[in-house]
């Protein structure tokens, strides 16, 4: 599975893999952590319905990469992580 993930990703050892499924570990935890709080401040949990769920996930992607980029840096990934926020990104644009 290492070796899969190293060819995919470009990495040069099995060491680089584990660290980067660390940074995506740690990033979604910390934006699971920080989802609860950061909604109590907007609406109150029965307030909140579909469309709300649905504008919250659309607004926490920037969030996500924000974090994701910030657990990179910190953990000597920043390059790799740049490059995945960069090629994500662009699939969301429109080719013309």
């Amino acid at each position: 599975m290492f070796e899969k993930l190293k060819n995919r990703w470009n990495l040069k050892s099995g060491w680089q893999v584990f660290v980067v499924l660390i940074v995506f570990a740690c990033t979604g935890f910390t934006v699971l952590f920080l989802k609860e709080p950061v909604l109590s401040l907007i609406a109150a949990k029965e307030e909140r319905n579909w469309i709300f769920t649905t504008v919250y996930y659309i607004l926490i992607l920037p969030v996500y990469f924000i974090i994701l980029l910030f657990y990179g840096f910190l953990l000597g990934q920043s390059k790799f992580f740049i490059g995945f926020v960069k090629k994500t990104l662009n699939r969301f644009k429109r080719k013309k």
